[in-house]
């Protein structure tokens, strides 16, 4: 036994906790009492030679017999360990960074070295998700300031990896999200990329909504490339599209979203701290932002948005980082599909210039493309969206998009669901209300985005006139009990989509 260590033999429980190291001890096991560990006890673990912070857990029962312990999956994969090794644990160093959240969580200011320092600390996981949800909840509700927003976006990039290309210009677009179907960047890439200009884009999976752009892309093509990877795909390519957290840019923030997906909270100061550090961090020199306005989507009001604006030109400027936002209509879906594989199925019919392809999806890719082009000298002003246009009605788009997933491991088709289930309007009227909120929410019960193939369609929109059971929405699940659990959801709410009975 190594000096000042206990040691235990391992089990495997074969216990999921997705991402967070978790350490199962016996609760009257012998090294719990000797070492005054106690429940969610942070623990230094070593196996040959690697060393691991895990949160204590204790077992009463047979699971483990006195003598032993078990790990999460994911810390059992982490050390790589086996059935009967040896364990040795001990406690980690003082978590000194902790006292600089305390401080904020009481109306402190951090500084730049305090930032960094918590960063350094989350990305080395030596913060618990409860440390990481008191940091974050200390971060919310406006309570970071113009200089702590640029140090948390400085410390996001420092801590990670980080890019740089053999152009000048190197473009990027990010949707602050909020609003269903919103697939845009699927289509813009390619455009974009077949244009000529560089496009190396890293997305997010889903934080609060039922698929982010890496879900949907992973719907038709592999998304986890390492650093290496991307570069080989850009290179030869002129864009990419994956998962941001398999390239080790900004690593913190991709912790800090897994928490939030379960917090169900996304602070502004958070936000424009989390796209722009991925950008920057992947060499971008210009970006365009989208920011949905409606009343059920993430920005509600226009002076939240200004507001946004105004925090996103502040940082950016601080960077040199060329920036441009676009507000765009957020009261209504984008597309029809809600959900990896159902947006996948929309961005193919776009890409494919099929003549039933969503209008809304197609014209605001088409928008955004054309706000990108212009970050070139060579495009003049008011023309980028003729440009992307000609690009995507050529074809030209859909042959880049196809190379992309090919270089990227190849492109596959969107699954489809084993079960769906239609809603049909119970009155004869205009559409005058669709809630994004519950039709995320009605989504993710159903399964999405875990579940690619689960989701929603909407078939109606904004203003459109219904019959009395016309459809308005389908269900999609891979299990009745995903159906089923959705379904509970209707009975529980007003309306997701609200008919107004015409005189």
């Amino acid at each position: 036994m190594k000096r000042g260590m206990s040691t235990l033999s391992l089990k495997s429980l074969g216990i999921d906790t997705y991402h967070e190291a978790v350490l199962f001890m016996r609760k009257d096991c012998c090294v719990c009492r000797a070492e005054g560990f106690e429940v969610h006890t942070r623990v230094r673990i070593t196996l040959h030679h690697q060393h691991l912070l895990a949160t204590l857990h204790t077992i009463e029962g047979d699971l483990l017999s006195q003598g032993e312990a078990s790990l999460s999956k994911y810390a059992w994969e982490r050390l790589g360990a086996h059935e009967g090794d040896k364990i040795y644990l001990s406690h980690p160093r003082p978590l000194q960074s902790l006292s600089f959240v305390r401080a904020k969580v009481y109306g402190s200011e951090f500084n730049m070295q305090e930032v960094r320092h918590i960063l350094k600390d989350i990305v080395q996981e030596r913060y618990s998700d409860i440390h990481i949800a008191t940091f974050l909840t200390a971060c919310a509700g406006n309570r970071l300031n113009h200089d702590e927003i640029i140090y948390l976006t400085r410390a996001m990039v420092d801590v990670g990896a980080t890019l740089s290309w053999p152009k000048d210009l190197i473009v990027d677009k990010h949707c602050v999200g909020g609003l269903p179907g919103n697939r845009t960047t699927l289509i813009i890439v390619p455009i974009i990329a077949a244009f000529g200009l560089m496009m190396p884009k890293t997305s997010s999976r889903a934080i609060t909504s039922p698929s982010g752009t890496a879900d949907t892309m992973e719907a038709l093509a592999p998304v986890d490339l390492n650093l290496k990877e991307m570069r080989h795909v850009v290179e030869q390519e002129g864009g990419c599209i994956v998962w941001g957290g398999s390239v080790a840019l900004s690593p913190a923030d991709d912790t800090l979203i897994r928490v939030e997906r379960i917090m169900d909270l996304d602070s502004e100061g958070s936000l424009i701290a989390s796209i722009l550090s991925k950008k920057i961090a992947a060499g971008s020199t210009h970006i365009a932002i989208d920011i949905p306005v409606g009343l059920t989507a993430k920005v509600r009001s226009l002076e939240r948005a200004d507001m946004l604006k105004r925090l996103f030109y502040t940082v950016a400027s601080a960077f040199g980082v060329s920036l441009k936002i676009i507000m765009t209509d957020g009261e209504e879906p984008v597309g029809r599909g809600i959900g990896p594989a159902l947006e996948a199925m929309d961005v193919l019919a776009v890409l494919k210039n099929d003549r039933n392809a969503p209008r809304d999806l197609r014209e605001r890719a088409l928008m955004l493309a054309g706000e990108i082009l212009e970050f070139s000298p060579d495009v003049k002003s008011g023309t980028g969206k003729m440009i992307a246009t000609r690009l995507l009605d050529s074809g030209r788009a859909w042959q880049k998009f196809q190379a992309i997933c090919e270089a990227q491991g190849g492109l596959r088709e969107p699954c489809i669901a084993c079960y769906t289930h239609v809603i049909t309007s119970e009155d004869a009227g205009r559409v005058v209300m669709i809630d994004n909120r519950q039709l995320s929410r009605l989504a993710k019960l159903a399964g999405a985005p875990h579940d690619k193939a689960a989701g929603v369609m909407l078939y109606t929109r904004l203003d459109a006139m219904v019959e009395k059971g016309q459809p308005i929405i389908a269900i999609h699940a891979e299990s009745k009990g995903a159906l089923g659990y959705a379904l509970s959801l209707l009975k529980q709410i007003p309306a997701i989509v609200r008919v107004e009975v015409c005189e």
